[in-house]
């Protein structure tokens, strides 16, 4: 694929050559000979038919999970996540050593690859929020918790120029990948001065079903405002809001 150059940017097809619109710019690629019949029947192309399935399985999964915790992701999420997030679930399905190639998924995987994921690349929870902070799960209850000990928010989350104000929110669902469906509960804390004097510690508990047999995923959410004369604004667009997956439990 190559990067076209000049003032006059094209789009559409010259002879076999592709010229598109990206977001890395305007692009250009020979336009491929091979036909969708030949790659769904053709003995050769079986690596790319199992590739492609696999492939789908991820896309599906990531969306399921951005459905489950939309109400975080509306918020801190950047241009490429969808593209990240489904990168990330086909690691989940390459490690699948139970079925084979082409019929690997992400329940039969290893979901706990998806901890630590960052929703936001522009702005990373690990380097906004430097309080200590636990997560407490009980499979069996269906309780979780996320508790942050008392803390300076100045000294202890990052905060873009322009804050006067943040919240911090969390949510929590077992998802079933095989039937894709979940649930999820969230919750928030009210906005907190962003300033050097000591904030309450939190504690936020939300539930899931007990004794689920899915995986279960926890995240946590910064959200950065801008108070003036009452009303909360929040800073570029949520630019640099941070939402992470926190925790990944499996049964």
């Amino acid at each position: 694929m190559a990067k076209q150059k000049g003032i006059l940017p094209i789009e559409g097809t010259l002879g076999n050559i592709t010229f598109f619109n990206s977001k890395d710019g305007y692009m250009a690629k020979q336009k491929s000979e091979v036909s969708a019949d030949k790659i769904a029947n053709d003995p050769a192309f079986q690596r790319t038919r199992e590739n492609n399935a696999e492939f789908g399985r991820a896309g599906k999964g990531g969306k399921l999970l951005r459905t489950a915790f939309r109400s975080l992701l509306q918020k801190a999420s950047d241009g490429r996540m969808i593209g990240r997030l489904t990168a990330s679930m086909m690691d989940v399905i390459h490690e699948d050593d139970v079925n084979p190639r082409g019929q690997r998924n992400v329940i039969d995987g290893e979901a706990l690859l998806l901890e630590g994921f960052d929703f936001n690349i522009n702005g990373k929870l690990s380097t906004a929020l430097f309080a200590p902070y636990s997560v407490t799960l009980n499979r069996t209850t269906g309780a979780v918790s996320v508790n942050v000990p008392s803390f300076t928010p100045s000294d202890s989350i990052a905060a873009p120029a322009g804050t006067t104000h943040f919240k911090i929110s969390i949510a929590a669902g077992d998802i079933d990948f095989e039937a894709e469906t979940f649930n999820a509960d969230s919750g928030e804390t009210a906005y907190i001065a962003w300033n050097n004097a000591s904030a309450a510690a939190i504690d936020l508990s939300l539930n899931v079903p007990a004794a689920s047999t899915h995986p279960i995923f926890v995240l946590l959410a910064l959200e950065f405002v801008q108070d003036v004369n009452n009303v909360k604004y929040t800073l570029n667009n949520g630019a640099f809001n941070a939402c992470a997956i926190i925790k990944v439990d499996t049964p």
